[in-house]
């Protein structure tokens, strides 16, 4: 058994350090670092969200060299690592897209993930999340945000946001780095 993942990396709406609801940039670690992560741990896909068109061709680009141009002949293992890589307008599309290479009636979890817990929102545990997958065999798309995090009201539509990773006790420090 395999369990069944998909992720997203959701660019709008995210917050940004003044509290302000914004749309970040993509950038070359968006692309290629959580692609090759995302393989290595069997993500069937890999969303990168985003509401410009713009930001979307810039993706399509980079994936169209490493994945058909001139970068799928000089580092094929790139082309590999790209494979599982889509772009979407925002997370219910693709959530919907990755909903069809499902069998017929099944519902993914939505997860999304935070550095501090949101009030409003089912918090998950590593162990809870764990369950969904290898014992109650539930899909799963998990949802990462960018710039200072996704809004409180998106996780709140969330079925789960993940527990944070904290630092070492001495320190009340949180980052998720994607």
């Amino acid at each position: 058994f395999v369990p069944r993942m998909a992720i997203g990396l959701v660019h709008y709406p995210i917050i940004d350090r003044e509290r302000k609801i914004v749309a970040t940039n993509v950038t070359n670690f968006d692309i290629h670092d959580i692609a090759r992560a995302s393989t290595v741990y069997g993500v069937d896909k890999y969303y990168i969200i985003h509401p410009m068109k713009e930001q979307l061709m810039f993706v399509e680009r980079i994936l169209d060299h490493w994945r058909v141009g001139q970068g799928a002949k000089f580092n094929p293992y790139r082309k590999t690592a790209l494979n599982p890589v889509r772009t979407s307008e925002n997370a219910e599309k693709a959530i919907e897209e990755w909903k069809k290479t499902l069998a017929p009636g099944e519902e993914p979890v939505i997860i999304a993930t935070h550095a501090r817990a949101v009030n409003g929102a089912q918090p998950l545990t590593f162990q809870g999340a764990r369950e969904l997958l290898w014992d109650q065999k539930r899909p799963v798309f998990v949802i990462f945000g960018t710039g200072f995090g996704l809004t409180d009201e998106f996780m709140k539509n969330c079925h789960y946001v993940l527990e944070s990773i904290r630092s070492a006790p001495t320190r009340d420090y949180r980052h998720l780095s994607v």
